[in-house]
């Protein structure tokens, strides 16, 4: 091989493993910031990460807000009106954060099950509804309305047998 050509082939070699380094150092920052979002009741089901942060979305129940005597901590359970998920948040909550209101909460499950929020952020107005949110209780109303016409239809072949 020819001392020119040797070089080329250095010169290749050397820029591949440049943009190799470079395409696994970006995917490598992509997937380390990015953040996923759960229904409680895909976090329920296991689905969701237990090792790293994700968001979870859902209606905050009535008459679950436990407030702490001694610090910040604050309990509720949230719901995609299917499953409800307990959350753990230790800090001042927004303004807009009530029972019966969408949230949304980035944190990090522990080993009880228990969601441990970093964040909590509520929903701006009255009529808005966070999509994620809207979306997992859209699929668990569908999810329920297909077991109500379900059980109907069993109902009813039960009684022509």
């Amino acid at each position: 091989m020819s001392p020119v050509k040797k070089k080329r082939l250095y010169m290749v070699v050397l820029l591949l493993s440049a943009v190799s380094i470079a395409t696994f150092l970006i995917i490598q920052a992509f997937n380390q910031n990015m953040m996923f979002f759960y229904s409680t009741t895909e976090v329920k089901n296991g689905t969701a990460p237990v090792d790293r942060d994700f968001r979870i979305g859902g209606l905050v129940v009535n008459g679950t807000v436990k407030r702490a005597q001694d610090s910040l901590l604050v309990s509720f359970e949230l719901t995609d009106s299917q499953t409800p998920v307990t959350v753990e948040y230790t800090g001042i909550l927004p303004d807009l954060f009530r029972e019966g209101q969408g949230i949304i909460a980035k944190g990090q499950l522990n080993q009880n099950g228990v969601f441990v929020a970093k964040e909590v952020l509520a929903k701006h107005d009255e009529n808005y509804m966070p999509p994620e949110v809207q979306d997992s209780i859209d699929k668990a109303h569908q999810h329920r309305e297909q077991l109500v016409q379900n059980t109907q239809t069993q109902l009813e072949q039960a009684k022509i047998q």
